[in-house]
This record gives structure tokens, C-alpha cells and sequence, in this order.
């Protein structure tokens, strides 16, 4: 299989092209991760794949593929729930249910591209459950999540999941400059690393303009820390407390800068000035408590859900690494 539009991820590529190639598609396949990771890309591109008649799949050119493209093949179906909470109802599923039972119009396969499929309450997650275990030969569903836990016990025992992570700099360098022409390679560079990897959220950051928030903010955490000015410390970082994506790409920045002030090459944060700040400020143990304070922060921003405790708890660990 060919992949024309998503990028990384080589061992989900290798997995999925196995499948292709074999001619052994899971009925049921479910892409997680966060979003902004290209699961609707990856799924769209599956599905082009799938109703391809070219000897590379999918080739492009086809009248499939063409169709495919334009988003108008009709054996491929799009659901996509808004993104909160229950937001993909059961009727939408019925619908589907409904649909899977009629043989395609031209494909070999009749395709069901399910977005945000965390979005499914119970009921509507066990009137999936129906089709999934008995699904028509020629029928595949395509789930998106962001994560596998959303979904029940009885729908993963049904379907074959695939996990999405963040690419490298490298990889996603080439889509930033198609979108953001206007964005330097720097900037680019630093902003996939800062993100993870994650492309989208990258892309959305630079062209929003929150990117170069994030900057100013980590700019002054630096300056705080080398001021070792805690009151100052806990007021920068007061602009995150509504995001806690803001926040975790904060920390991610700032190891990074912690890292380009402890090693003095390879500068991956084109942060020079705080950089410069910090070397002259602390030594290199030091450097080290606070690359490792942040790293650890970047787990526990993860998983906290109270922006309030988690910025207090950045702060003093921040503060503590500093030495104050």
C-alpha cells in the first residue's frame, strides 16, 4: 500500500500495508490517538485503498481513487460526531446498520469511516456491537479515537486497533512548509518538538498565533527562574490556566530549552537568549534538576485534569530545581 498523505508511524504503515497487499483487511479496525495524529487522514487513505483498482494501492488515478478523492466515492461513508461527550448518537449507528446490509454500488468493499467513535455513549457502542459481530462480507468499518478506553470490553474484543504517535521533525518538516509556507524551518522544527510530534496541533499553534504565545510565556519562565523571582514565576505561567494542551506543550518547550542550556549544542528550541540566561544563571546540576523536573511535569500534565493544581505544582517544582 501506498501512503501519499500520511506521514511516520512506520510499523502502523508496515502493519496496514501487510493487511492491504494480503488481502486480508480487518472487517473492523479502530486508529487511535490524540488528535491532531492524522486518524482521519490514515483512515481516508485506507479507504482509497481499498476500492483502488491500480496495481499500487491506492494509486490516485483511477476512477475509484478519483472518486474517492473528491469525496464523493458511494461506497464510502462518512460519520463524524462533533467531538463531546455522547455526541455520536445511536441513530447515527442505526443508520449504518441499515446501510451495511446493501451491496455496494461499485466497490469490491463497502466502507464506514466512524470519526471520534469515543464520542458513543453505551447504547450506541452496543448497537455497534450488533454489526461487528456479524458484519456482511464486503462491509469494513473504520473507527477513530483518541483513545481505546473510551470504547466498551465486547466492541475491542471485535476489532483490530492500531495506536498513532507523534512523528519526527523530519517527517513532518515537508507538511508544515505545504500549509505554512511563511514559517521558517526554525520555527517549524521547534514547534513539532514542542508539540511531540503531534503535526496538526503544530500546524494549528503556528498558524493561530499561539505559538508564539507559548514562546513569550516560556521566554519568561526562564527569565523568572533565572531571577529566581517565585511570585513573578507563578504570574507568567497564570495565562495557562484555561488549556491544559497549552500547558503540557509549555513544560514540553521548556525541557527542551533546559536541555539546549545543558548540553550548549545542537539547539533544538532556537531559544538562544534564555538559553544564554540560564547558563549564566545556573550550573550544569542544576540544568540537569530542572531538564528532569520537566520531564516529570510533562507526565503529570498528561494525566492531570486540574489546570489550577497543575500550574501551582510547575511552579514549585520548577522553583525547587532552581534552588530557591
Amino acid at each position: 500500500m501506498e501512503f501519499t498523505y500520511f506521514a511516520g508511524n512506520p510499523r502502523v504503515k508496515k502493519a496496514i500495508s501487510a493487511m492491504v497487499d494480503a488481502d486480508r483487511v480487518p472487517h473492523a479496525l479502530l486508529i487511535e490517538g490524540e488528535d491532531g495524529l492524522g486518524k482521519k487522514t490514515l483512515a481516508r487513505e485506507l479507504a482509497r485503498a481499498l476500492v483502488c483498482r491500480g496495481e499500487k494501492k491506492p494509486c490516485g488515478e483511477c476512477a475509484q481513487c478519483v472518486k474517492a478523492l473528491k469525496g464523493v466515492h458511494p461506497d464510502i461513508y462518512e460519520y463524524c460526531a462533533p467531538g463531546s461527550a455522547n455526541s455520536f448518537h445511536i441513530d447515527k449507528v442505526r443508520d449504518v446498520i441499515s446501510s451495511s446490509h446493501m451491496l455496494p454500488n461499485e466497490a469490491r468493499y463497502k466502507i464506514y469511516l466512524l470519526e471520534n467513535a469515543h464520542c458513543m455513549n453505551e447504547p450506541a457502542q452496543n448497537a455497534l456491537l450488533k454489526i461487528l459481530e456479524e458484519p456482511p462480507d464486503y462491509a469494513v468499518f473504520i473507527l477513530t479515537a483518541r483513545s481505546r478506553s473510551y470504547m466498551l470490553e465486547t466492541v475491542l474484543s471485535r476489532v483490530t486497533c492500531v495506536s498513532l504517535t507523534g512523528i519526527t521533525p523530519q517527517e513532518g518538516l515537508p507538511i508544515i512548509a505545504s500549509r505554512l509556507p511563511e514559517i521558517s524551518e526554525a520555527q517549524a522544527k521547534s514547534a513539532i518538538i514542542t508539540f511531540g510530534g503531534n503535526v496538526g496541533k503544530a500546524v494549528e499553534s503556528l498558524s493561530g498565533g499561539g505559538f508564539e504565545k507559548l514562546i513569550s510565556v516560556a521566554d519568561e519562565v526562564c527569565a523568572c527562574l533565572a531571577g529566581k523571582n517565585e511570585f513573578e514565576l507563578m504570574k507568567a505561567l497564570s495565562p495557562l490556566v484555561s488549556g491544559r494542551s497549552d500547558t503540557l506543550a509549555l513544560v514540553n518547550m521548556l525541557t527542551v530549552i533546559f536541555r539546549d542550556a545543558l548540553t550548549g549544542r545542537d539547539m533544538l528550541s532556537g531559544r538562544e537568549q534564555s538559553i544564554r540566561l540560564l547558563r549564566h544563571a545556573f550550573t550544569s546540576k542544576k540544568l540537569l534538576d530542572l531538564f528532569e523536573a520537566s520531564r516529570q511535569l510533562a507526565s503529570m500534565a498528561l494525566k492531570n485534569a486540574n489546570q489550577q493544581l497543575l500550574i501551582t505544582k510547575i511552579s514549585c517544582d520548577l522553583s525547587r530545581a532552581a534552588g530557591k
